[in-house]
């Protein structure tokens, strides 16, 4: 029974008597971080999901996902639980930043290729979350009602991709669909098993696992283990409440998902690839990067850009990644400002912050702690039993301190106690504080600065582990004297959290300052700069893990700061630091924006190889960016009485914008390069198509070529237009280069209780986005793609 349920947080039961050992598994949407949350063990932090798909190229996640399996074999990983394919239903979702697209074509394409990327390197891939975890609120309860249709066209697509790739896991989501929550769902078994063919695992999401019922539904194991709603599960079987047959058929998939990674007898991983994942990581930056708006400004001369203003927080402490469980820890990340002074080192950058964005707590630095034992930079934590005695200790060189399971024995501790010697770099007041779902006492030179529990509001258990509240208070310091601190948490499981996991931080407040001076100081160094480039963005409040967005407005005064540096400098580059849209209500007014969303560690230097040119922007949108909160046609995250009803059906993103014939700010496909093309012909060769272009500019550019069917006079409710198909080019100057891009006669089909292809002609569009469509062509179907209809 063992071999179905985690042996821990982390990992599956081995036995040896077989051969067998046990299986580790991580989260590895954005970077593979292991089993252990640890900034001693740090991670290859790649680009966020919809970075990925704004790519739009295959090859990139196929090599993504060789990046990712490297990692994963470094530290000893097998099932990386990811990618995470789940539709940008609305741009309100707290996790879009790690989901691919809006669209099923694209986020299933891009997925699979990650999945043959991951598993050519032997490690194990889960796509998730199976199936309509398209939002947060409510994620563990809520019961999202959709009509078949749209669950097999949209919802289910990019996991159907998945297993045409081959996946060897699938990881069952939290939430019920139309009243049955996933794990005991019959969508487990059709149409995952019968009729995809899925012989891997499905993996529960943490804690999904509510019952015995899931036994029967495919489930196959339940994370973390022992769990406790299978822990009767013997005696069930003899009992004859659960039939022993299902049992086996999880032990055997189990088994073979064993034997794939290498850990089963004399089985071995694949051969592990040779890879640069750091440069990896910068090329992908760019190649995830969309130029929204660019008027000749872009790409700048270094020689003619004498000086440049760097403005924004962004530019200094970018966000790399979104909050939340896959969260990694990389080694280094360059900032924009950084980047962009080693790029252009003849020239003058300076920086202003113009706006303050994280106002949330900020670990304490490095080079400011010491160890009061070791008496090295760091702190020492310390776990000890009710009657007070140490079970456990350990430095650590991060005041953010995360425990998923680990060494830490958290389930016979009491007590964690964090000690430090802080030295300040400032004379005067500050705000120290701690953040931790428990009840804490904080000491300042052994006087209690702060006690009590902070309160959890707004956001579910997840959100509140991964990023808990807060309490603070103000301490006089001096600049380079050192300060003893200390902070004793209590370890209670009052916290409604498995008792092997434990988040908490120690840290500073950021000091608020003049909103309107730090705007005014901005402008005046922008009207004295040749060029001024200013970075925006989200910060964790806005986009997370467990709870979703209420509106799309960028946090703070940044659209204030942004208005007031194109006032004072017209030459104004904005960059967009976030993981989904925001509305950009000055776009019209800069010289250029560009979309870098979560771009990873190397998101700075990627991002100076596009502002000089040593690259072009690759991106296109994988989602619709609007005007207006009020204009988006999907709005609804919020379950009414539990249920989430998705009565927009089949319309979702761009489908939805084009019914409602409204326009939003940027469309979906939409980027700009740095060369010109001409769309020069399309023709029909068999069941594919052969689009040709031409690079018509002076630079060597990408395109992505991006086919729509429409059936206008359609017998059943169609979209107006809908991808089906998408191709990445790449071409010289003055050079014509052709395409082929097959057409799957089920990118035609619709779904009524199987899929049929409806007779007769389609329109194709051809073109550069979902509205620049230069190209089309009529597109009968033929008696060999009638056969989609018996499929």
């Amino acid at each position: 029974m063992k071999l179905v349920q985690g042996a821990d947080f982390w990992t599956t039961a081995p036995i040896p008597s077989i051969g067998l050992r046990a299986m580790t598994l991580s989260d590895g949407p954005a970077g593979v971080r292991g089993p252990r949350w640890d900034e001693r063990l740090p991670s290859l932090n790649l680009p966020s999901g919809s970075a990925l798909g704004a790519s739009w190229d295959e090859e990139l996640a196929e090599r993504y996902g060789v990046a990712s399996a490297v990692e994963a074999r470094r530290k000893g990983v097998d099932i990386v639980l990811g990618p995470t394919i789940n539709l940008h239903r609305s741009p309100l979702g707290g996790r879009h930043f790690e989901c691919l697209s809006e669209d099923p074509e694209l986020s299933g394409r891009i997925g699979a290729a990650y999945v043959r990327g991951l598993q050519a390197n032997g490690v194990a891939a889960t796509p998730k979350h199976y199936v309509a975890n398209d939002s947060e609120t409510d994620r563990f309860t809520v019961d999202v009602r959709v009509d078949a249709r749209a669950l097999r066209e949209l919802y289910l697509a990019p996991f159907e991709r998945a297993v045409e790739a081959g996946a060897w896991g699938m990881m069952s989501a939290y939430n019920a669909v139309n009243g049955v929550t996933m794990t005991e769902s019959d969508l487990l078994e059709s149409p995952l098993n019968d009729e995809w063919g899925f012989d891997g695992v499905v993996i529960s999401d943490w804690t999904a696992v509510r019952s015995l019922a899931a036994v029967p539904a495919a489930q196959d194991l339940a994370m973390p283990g022992p769990h406790t709603s299978w822990s009767e599960l013997g005696s069930a079987v003899r009992d004859g409440i659960v039939d022993e047959a299902d049992l086996d058929r999880k032990v055997l998939r189990i088994l073979l998902l064993a034997e794939r990674v290498g850990a089963l007898g004399d089985q071995q991983p694949a051969p592990q690839a040779a890879f640069d994942g750091v440069s990896f990581a910068r090329e992908a930056s760019a190649a995830g990067s969309v130029l929204l708006t660019n008027h000749g400004i872009l790409p700048f001369d270094p020689a003619v850009a004498r000086s440049i203003a760097v403005i924004g927080e962004p530019a200094r402490a970018p966000r790399t990644q979104g909050g939340g469980s896959a969260t990694v820890i990389p080694e280094r990340v360059i900032s924009p400002l950084d980047a962009l002074r080693a790029a252009v080192p003849d020239t003058q950058v300076r920086f202003a912050v113009g706006a303050e964005l994280s106002h949330t707590l900020m670990e304490l630095p490095l080079a400011q702690l010491t160890n009061p034992v070791t008496h090295e930079p760091g702190v020492r934590i310390s776990f000890a039993d009710a009657a007070g005695s140490e079970l456990f200790a350990d430095d650590r060189r991060s005041t953010a301190l995360v425990w998923f399971g680990g060494d830490a024995p958290l389930a016979r501790s009491a007590t964690l106690r964090v000690s430090t010697i802080f030295t300040p770099d400032t004379d005067g007041e500050i705000e120290l504080g701690f953040a931790a779902s428990n009840h804490a006492a904080m000491s300042v030179g052994g006087s209690t600065l702060i006690e009590g529990r902070p309160a959890v509001e707004g956001m579910d258990l997840g959100a509140a582990f991964l990023q808990p509240p807060v309490l603070s208070a103000h301490v006089a310091v001096r600049q380079g004297v050192p300060i003893e601190l200390s902070i004793v948490f209590s370890i209670d499981g009052d916290d409604g959290l498995p008792l092997d996991a434990l988040s908490v931080a120690l840290g500073i407040v950021p000091p608020r300052g003049d909103a309107d001076a730090l705007i005014e100081s901005a402008a005046r160094l922008a009207a004295e700069s040749d060029v001024a480039v200013v970075v925006v963005g989200t910060d964790t409040e806005v986009e997370s893990e467990g709870y979703d967005r209420s509106d799309l407005n960028l946090p703070g005064r940044q659209d204030d700061l942004v208005r007031a540096v194109i006032d004072a400098n017209p030459r104004t580059i904005v960059v967009v630091n976030a993981g989904a849209p925001v509305l950009l209500p000055w776009a019209d007014r800069a010289a250029a924006v560009i979309v870098s969303y979560f771009g990873g560690q190397e998101f700075g230097p990627a991002l100076a190889d596009i502002l000089t040119g040593t690259v072009e922007p690759g991106g296109r949108l994988p989602t619709t960016w609007p005007r207006a909160l009020e204009e988006v046609p999907v709005r609804d995250v919020v379950p009414v009485d539990g249920v989430l009803n998705y009565d927009e059906g089949i319309h979702v993103g761009y489908r939805a914008w084009l019914r409602a014939n409204t326009a939003p700010a940027f469309v979906f496909g939409h980027g700009l390069g740095y060369t010109d093309w001409s769309w020069t012909s399309v023709e029909r060769d068999g069941d594919d198509l052969v689009v040709t272009l031409a690079n018509t500019g002076r630079r060597p550019g990408k395109n992505v070529v991006q086919v729509y069917a429409e059936r206008p006079d359609s017998a059943v409710e169609r979209p107006v237009r809908w991808l089906v198909g998408f191709a990445v080019v790449t071409a010289e100057p003055a050079e014509r280069v052709a395409c082929r891009i097959a057409i799957d006669p089920r990118r035609l089909a619709h779904w009524d209780d199987g899929w049929n292809l409806e007779p007769g002609a389609f329109t194709l569009r051809i073109g550069g986005s979902v509205e620049h469509l230069p190209l089309s062509l009529t597109w009968e179907t033929t008696e060999a793609m009638k056969e989609v209809e018996d499929a």
